[in-house]
């Protein structure tokens, strides 16, 4: 699978509102055939951070990347905000998420 994490740095007067900002292309991206999730969240250490965990089937990177909503969402989302986010991206083995081996919930 190709498991990405992304940092948006978004301008403090559109850090309450970036979860509606990008809506649209959060529902469109969990649509598509290949994701296997799309999760965001918000920085305890900074609010106006919010990080994306994201994957994908091996081949459904590629067709995100290409997907209208993907190319409408990296013309709209800059203006709001500070900075390029910073990503990890990386394909990695297994199909979803393991159970943590260390803890155990009875």
């Amino acid at each position: 699978m190709i498991f990405i994490v992304v940092k948006f740095k978004v301008k403090p007067e559109h850090s309450d509102q970036w979860p509606e900002l990008v809506r649209e292309f959060t529902e469109a991206t969990r649509a598509e055939p290949g994701n296997l999730w799309f999760d965001w969240s918000r920085s305890i250490d900074d609010p106006d951070e919010y990080v994306l965990v994201e994957a994908f089937k091996d081949d459904g990177a590629e067709a995100h990347v290409k997907s209208a909503h993907f190319e409408k969402a990296m013309a709209e989302q800059p203006q709001y905000l500070q900075e390029t986010p910073r990503i990890i991206s990386r394909q990695i083995d297994g199909e979803g998420w393991d159970q943590m081996g260390e803890m155990t919930v009875a």
